[in-house]
């Protein structure tokens, strides 16, 4: 009876002592999981333009400027979609006023929520895509500015990074 005892438990533990082990294996080596494109892009600087992205502005109605850097794949926004983006933000005399890549994380907001030129302008890039804008003082912070770094007036160049569209 003994002898019997002692083979079923060393059966038991065979089966179902391996069982564990892998299972315990498996929770200590989880498989890699794939980054999501929003974690892809550099947090540092900007990502690399398309060859052929046109060295000329497109003007629209308003008095926006853009141009297209890199075309996405992904769907555009509307006025009323939230995206997350990355992007840097600087003056005519070139002083940067803001950079989501100085702070190592893009940024995520709706866009009724920003200047009239970010609303406007980012409707034009696909999710994916990279777009550089020239906002007038009307489209951005106009008479009143957005002191201390921004002067009323100013015209406003970003480069923008279209990571995500909600």
């Amino acid at each position: 009876m003994f002898a019997t005892l002692t083979g079923v438990c060393l059966l038991f533990c065979c089966c179902f002592g391996c069982e564990t082990a892998s299972r315990v294996a498996d929770k200590a080596d989880p498989p890699t999981p794939v980054a999501p494109a929003i974690q892809q892009v550099s947090n540092s600087e900007p990502g690399p333009e398309d060859p052929d992205a046109p060295d000329e502005f497109t003007s629209t109605k308003s008095g926006l400027k853009y141009r297209i850097l890199r075309k996405g794949t992904g769907q555009k926004p509307t006025s009323a979609s939230t995206v997350t983006a990355h992007y840097k933000g600087w003056l005519d005399n070139d002083t940067v006023f803001d950079s989501s890549y100085k702070r190592g994380e893009p940024a995520s907001f709706p866009l009724l929520n920003v200047v009239p030129g970010w609303t406007e302008g980012l409707q034009y890039v696909r999710e994916g895509g990279m777009i550089e804008l020239e906002i007038p003082g009307n489209l951005g912070y106009g008479a009143s500015g957005s002191p201390p770094k921004i002067p009323p007036n100013a015209t406003l160049h970003f480069i923008v990074e279209l990571l995500e569209v909600e």
